[in-house]
């Protein structure tokens, strides 16, 4: 197996061949150290790297599994996690030059399990300053690109993530969703994206009392976001808000064949792009051909919704900035300290009014799941926005309209509203550019393997992304 093969093999079959001996931890942790040396000058997926004490623990895992010891989940698979999260010791900038200097005290909820699990932290992966663009670049770590085409964004927040991942850096990665962030760089990059429902794994205080929030796993197909799910999920003693029990999701699926699916093609209130359009009913047409239905659904929803959910976003997460804007403004970037004076001008009104329009949402679209099974809509909009792309100045338009250029180009923010809903994002196709596009698989209220069984179908019968050389960037 070449090197380039070691670094796109999924996470789950590298687990497999550690145990048969096929294969090693320390072959894959070398391959990817090399893999990095080449992608990074154009990519810029990794803002900081740990490849000694990573090729350590390589070592030690290699060890494990060679003499037969019980190993663990992740085992000796290399895991990005994002540089938002905290890991005792280690730096932790959420992408800002206000916290370049900051190393953290203690280990985030989903990192201790990472890591008691035996994943392998070799690199933390680029965020946008404090994680709130849909895009990835800063005035700390430069600009993170698409490794389908550089010229485009891998999306964000979790851009590095999903950029570590499409160009064969990381063997899965870790992500957070505030309104899109693990979704909208699994569509413009080709993976598989997860946001759960609220609750179903823990976050750190203040955000996980924060419904729009979550994290997620970022992995390029569907059996690799089962496995780091899995290890994420559940009850911590940290967090009043992660749900019991913990819910193990099953490897394998039965069939969707006499499923109902509902799918909108723009929720009533989104311009989407005419490729995107494509590529989506072609994806519907594969769930016809695994033997469901699909019917296209009005949910009457008019554009107050994105107003509402921004207004959401600005009275806790803009205001959670407010201290670095008001102490280190000249530091941040402007999209930063947008979102930061958005913050500031917030009130209550505004976001009870946000409350009354998300409940208003739920009242048509709860409903559908009394007669249909999932419910399909694009993620993105527009497969991807520039990588440059700045949404304090920057325009955007779809079809010659000019929509909003925080999350107008993306139909993901309705589902952290609706935050009770699993949410997965699979690939549906690319661009002319060479840029993925994505489909959000919405399942009924905490019924999370309803997406995943959804998924498994698609991609059984679409074949996964990544394995052949031919369904990868060229880099």
């Amino acid at each position: 197996m070449s090197d380039l093969e070691l670094c796109y093999l999924p996470a789950t079959e590298m687990i497999r061949q550690f145990k048969t001996g096929k294969i090693s931890p320390v072959e894959v942790m070398q391959a990817i150290i090399d893999r990095a040396g080449s992608t990074e000058p154009v990519v810029n997926a990794l803002s900081h790297r740990f490849f000694d004490t990573a090729m350590d623990q390589a070592k030690a895992a290699q060890e494990k599994y060679a003499r037969g010891k019980r190993t663990r989940a992740l085992e000796g698979l290399p895991i990005g996690i994002k540089d938002e999260t905290e890991v005792k010791g280690m730096p932790c900038t959420n992408g800002s030059l206000t916290r370049k200097d900051f190393i953290a005290d203690r280990t985030s909820a989903n990192n201790q399990r990472i890591l008691r699990a035996g994943g392998i932290l070799h690199a933390r992966t680029t965020t946008p300053e404090f994680s709130c663009a849909g895009y990835t670049h800063s005035k700390l770590w430069g600009v993170t690109r698409n490794p389908w085409n550089p010229v485009y964004t891998s999306g964000g927040s979790s851009g590095g993530a999903s950029a570590s991942l499409a160009s064969g850096t990381s063997s899965i990665a870790t992500g957070s969703d505030i309104g899109g962030s693990i979704r909208i760089p699994a569509s413009a990059t080709g993976l598989v994206g997860y946001k759960p429902p609220y609750g179903r794994n823990p976050e750190d205080p203040p955000f996980n009392l924060d419904q729009y929030c979550h994290t997620g796993p970022l992995a390029r197909n569907v059996s690799d976001a089962i496995l780091l799910q899995n290890v994420m999920c559940g009850p911590h003693d940290e967090d009043i808000a992660s749900l019991k029990p913990k819910l193990v999701l099953p490897a394998a699926y039965k069939p969707i064949r006499g499923w109902k699916i509902a799918f909108s093609m723009d929720l009533g209130v989104f311009e989407v792009d005419a490729e995107v359009q494509k590529n989506t009913r072609c994806a519907l047409d594969v769930f016809r051909s695994l033997g469901a239905s699909v019917e296209e659904v009005d949910l009457g929803w008019t554009d107050e919704i994105l107003q509402a959910g921004m207004n959401y976003l600005d009275h806790i997460f803009g205001v959670s900035m407010a201290e670095a804007w008001q102490e280190h403004g000249d530091l941040l970037t402007d999209y930063a300290r947008q979102f930061a004076v958005r913050g500031s001008q917030s009130t209550a009104e505004k976001f009870y009014r946000s409350l009354e329009v998300t409940a208003g949402m739920y009242q048509t679209f709860g409903p559908l799941f009394r007669k249909y099974d999932l419910f399909v809509c694009p993620t993105n909009a527009l497969a991807a926005v520039a990588a440059e792309h700045d949404q304090s100045r920057d325009p955007i338009f779809i079809n010659g309209k000019e929509v909003d250029p925080l999350l107008g180009w993306v139909l993901t923010l309705p589902f952290n509203m609706m935050s009770r809903c699993p949410v997965i994002s699979m690939p549906s196709g690319r661009t002319r550019d060479n840029v993925p596009t994505g489909i959000q698989l919405v399942g009924p209220t905490y019924r999370d393997k309803v997406v995943f069984q959804a998924a498994m179908a698609f991609e059984n019968e679409t074949g996964q992304w990544y394995t052949q050389a031919g369904n990868r960037p060229s880099l």
